[in-house]
This record gives C-alpha cells, sequence and structure tokens, in this order.
C-alpha cells in the first residue's frame, strides 16, 4: 500500500484514539466564556452601529472559499497559511496510485481538495463586487463582522481563528471617504473609551521619496529602515540604509525625511521642499493636504498625525495609509486600511478604486480589559433575578417578568423553589445586577424588596414602580 494512503489511515487512527481522550480544542482556537462573550459582543456593536450611521451595509461571504480564489493573492507564504478541505466523499479514489507512491503532496492536495477557509475578508470582498456588480449600486459601502483563519503558529495575540471588522468604500476616488473613515475610527474607539492617535502616510510619497534619491527601486528597503527610527535612533538608521544598499549621497538626502518635526503642516511644507522634483511625490502632498483640511472641518477629536514612517500594506495600498495605536498601552495597532486601486482587478474586473479599514477586535478587547473599560452591564446580559418563593409569589413574579422583558429589560425567574442561598449565590455567579425578592408578606402588603447586588442597597418598593427604578 502506499505510504501516503498508510499515513492517512495513521491520522484517522489517531482521531479515533483522541476521540476517546479527554476533549479539547485545536491549537490557537478559542472558547470565549458568557462574560467574554458579552464584552466582545459589546465591541461588536459599537462598531457595527458606527458603520451603519456612516451608511455602510453589512454582507457575509461563506466561511469557505473555492481555492481557485483563494490561491495566489497572498503571496507564497500566504499560500502555506491556507487552510485547506478535503473534497467530500472518497476523496482518494479517482487518484492513481502512481500518484499517492510519489508523495508529492503540493500536487496531490491540490487534486484532493478544491475549498479553503477564508485567510482574510478581502479577496472574498473583491469576489463578491465582480461576482455581484450588475446588482449593486457604485460607490458601494459595506462592512463585515466575521472570523478568518490562519494556518500560522499558535502564540501570544496571535491565532488560527480570529475576527476581522472591515469596513469598505469601492467605486469612488473620492478622498472624503478617508476622511469619513477616519471619522468613524475617532468615534468607535471615544464610544470604546480607549484613547488613540491615528497615523497617516501616503504611498504616493513615500514613492517620491525614493524617487527623488535616486533609489525608486528600494523604496521598501528604505522604509523598513526608518519604520525603526524611534527604537534605534537616526545614527542606527543611517548604518542600516548603508547596509541596504544606499550610497552616502542618497542618505543625505533623507536626512530632512528622518529629521522630519513639527505639526502636520509645518511636516507637509518641509517634505514638499524635498519633493518638489516628483510629480508622484507632490500628488501625495496634495492628497495628504486634502485629507488633513477635512480633519479640521469634521473636528476629529483624537490627534491625526502625518508620519512618513508608516508603510503598512506597501505592496498592496497606493495611495492614504492609516494606522490606528492605543495612547495607554504598550501594544501594536489596534486598527489600519489604507487606499487600493485595482482590489477587483485579480478576478478581472479592473479599476475598481476603492478605501478600507479593519478593526482588530482581539487587540482591542485586550486593551480594554487591561484598562478595565467594559462597562459594568456587559458582565452579565441578564438585569434582574426574580427570587422563586413558589406558588402565588412564583405567579406575581412570572407576570412582573414577563412586563420587564416587554419593556427591553433581560430578566429571569430562578426556575425552582429552592433555598434563597442558592438563587442569591446563582446572581452572584452570573454577575447580575437586581435581585427581585416578594416573600408571603410582601405580596400581601403589595411590595416587593430590589436589592442592588452591586452596591449592597435595597428598597422596599410598590411593584408597579419596578421598571422606574432598574431603568433609572
Amino acid at each position: 500500500m502506499p505510504s501516503a494512503i498508510n499515513r492517512l489511515a495513521e491520522k484517522q487512527q489517531q482521531q479515533i484514539t483522541m476521540a476517546s481522550q479527554k476533549p479539547s480544542i485545536p491549537k490557537g482556537t478559542r472558547d470565549f466564556s458568557p462574560v467574554e462573550m458579552n464584552r466582545r459582543n459589546y465591541i461588536f456593536s459599537t462598531i457595527r452601529q458606527v458603520f451603519e450611521r456612516f451608511g455602510y451595509q453589512p454582507i457575509e461571504t461563506p466561511a469557505m472559499e473555492n481555492l481557485t480564489t483563494l490561491l495566489g493573492k497572498y503571496g507564497e507564504e500566504g499560500d502555506k497559511l491556507l487552510f485547506r478541505i478535503l473534497n467530500s466523499g472518497d476523496f482518494l479514489s479517482d487518484i492513481p496510485a502512481s500518484e499517492l507512491a510519489t508523495e508529492n503532496a503540493g500536487k496531490l492536495a491540490g487534486k484532493i481538495s478544491e475549498k479553503g477557509l477564508r485567510y482574510d475578508l478581502t479577496v472574498p470582498f473583491a469576489r463578491y463586487v465582480v461576482q455581484h456588480r450588475n446588482e449593486i449600486t457604485f460607490p458601494f459601502k459595506r462592512y463585515q463582522l466575521q472570523p478568518v483563519w490562519r494556518a500560522d503558529r499558535p502564540q501570544k495575540g496571535r491565532y488560527r481563528e480570529f475576527y476581522q471588522c472591515d469596513a469598505d468604500v469601492v467605486g469612488s476616488d473620492s478622498l472624503l471617504n478617508e476622511a469619513e473613515l477616519l471619522l468613524m475610527t475617532d468615534q468607535i474607539f471615544e464610544h470604546l473609551g480607549i484613547r488613540i492617535v491615528i497615523k497617516l502616510n501616503n504611498r504616493k510619497i513615500l514613492s517620491g521619496i525614493a524617487e527623488v534619491i535616486g533609489h525608486a527601486d528600494k523604496i521598501t528597503d528604505i522604509t523598513v529602515a526608518i519604520d525603526k527610527l524611534d527604537k534605534i535612533g537616526p545614527e542606527k538608521v543611517n548604518e542600516e540604509l548603508a547596509e541596504r544598499g544606499l550610497d552616502a549621497e542618497a542618505i543625505a538626502k533623507l536626512q530632512p525625511i528622518i529629521n522630519l518635526q513639527g505639526n502636520n503642516d509645518e511636516k507637509l511644507e518641509q517634505i514638499s521642499l524635498v519633493l518638489a522634483s516628483s510629480a508622484e511625490g507632490m500628488k501625495g502632498i496634495q492628497e495628504m493636504s486634502e485629507i488633513l483640511s477635512m480633519v479640521k472641518i469634521m473636528e476629529i477629536k483624537s490627534p491625526v498625525e502625518l508620519d512618513l514612517t508608516l508603510a503598512r500594506g506597501l505592496n498592496y495600498y497606493t495611495g492614504a495609509i492609516i494606522e490606528v495605536k492605543a495612547l495607554d498601552v504598550a501594544m501594536g495597532s489596534i486598527c489600519g486600511g489604507g487606499r487600493y486601486d485595482n482590489l477587483t482587478g485579480i478576478f478581472g474586473l479592473p479599476g475598481v478604486s476603492g478605501v478600507g479599514i479593519s478593526f482588530g477586535a482581539d487587540r482591542i478587547y485586550d486593551v480594554m480589559n487591561e484598562l478595565n473599560l467594559f462597562p459594568a452591564e456587559t458582565a452579565s446580559s441578564t438585569r434582574v433575578l426574580f427570587i422563586n418563593f413558589g406558588g402565588e409569589e412564583e405567579a406575581l413574579c412570572l407576570k412582573l417578568a414577563s412586563l420587564l422583558r416587554r419593556s427591553g429589560i433581560n430578566t429571569e425567574v430562578f426556575p425552582e423553589n429552592a433555598k434563597v442561598k442558592k438563587q442569591f449565590s446563582y446572581a452572584d455567579s452570573k454577575q447580575i445586577p437586581y435581585v427581585v425578592i416578594i416573600g408571603e408578606s410582601e405580596r400581601l402588603r403589595g411590595e416587593c424588596l430590589l436589592k442592588n447586588m452591586i452596591s449592597g442597597d435595597q428598597l422596599t418598593t410598590a411593584p408597579d414602580q419596578l421598571l422606574n427604578l432598574i431603568k433609572g
């Protein structure tokens, strides 16, 4: 029997053996507790509300795509990180034994697997636009909040399954779109309570810099080196530039850029002098000036800084580049995006320009958790628990609970007449903020006892006042 079949049989046997052992989940994936889910949903809800406030519409794409859609879109390394899905049924039946014996995994994978889990939301979105181009109206504003999968090595802050929260507008060249994305970003993080700085750059400015110093072919080397300015200082940056093949004259021309100081207007004025001979660079400065002008008009509250060292997605973005960092936590970017000119060209529909931004839900969660920014009500989805004493008291609790639910208050009635201590322990474990007690004496007096489980305060009130007190 060919060794490939032997290995497959061994793997299946291992899976059967593992199934009989203690249950577990794949590395790089996570379970989320109710508290964690309440907090994650709070983040998703905040992002979704702001997206929709600016006219973005939701779409969803399948968890799996045809491999013909995914392969070749993320580079050779990206292709290796795709999770492939085996074809249904007896997927080896049509494979000649001679091919199994060759042990050519790459060639074999292409025949036994036609689908894969999506690697990001951008390529499926490009496929969606091309496939549905006769049904959508341009400019098309869409958002997606969905999980993606990457067969990466799991480590702290990096998972094999994680959520992306993307907003993109395609079919419009207007820089108003960039400015509105910045305003959306500002509003989302203001609502979440995270202080941020928004950093901006432009691919055309970076291209212009490489052009005027005579090394247009070394734009990546230049940006990788100057990106380390804050960490290693200008002297070490110059040394690295030399190691990357830049001559002394080119490095000298870079000094005004490396030592750029001042506010955004002053930086643009200085860089304009350096890039005066580059039409591409001056176009980037013009775009940056227009975006920053709209930032002032829109009164964005978070600081917006021109940062010429910013070069994320250099091979992907063609205009504005956006990166957002939290000010109070040492962490990488928690949001980023930019302008791309040919999103749909990979699927045969060239010339559709777009700009988008992506929020890192997992990093945002970590920031909020570290800074203790989650509202108390996100600890539990239930706001009120009625203690159950059975009989007529239970019937009254059911009636009042229905009233609260109809008024939008998440409410539970403990399902049985258990010991009061047990019922209070239940409320504590779920971090339910209010408990209502209606025993026989309270029912006969036409009263109920409302206890605030957070402060410990309790008061006696009429049942028809419960709603106002809880809302208040």
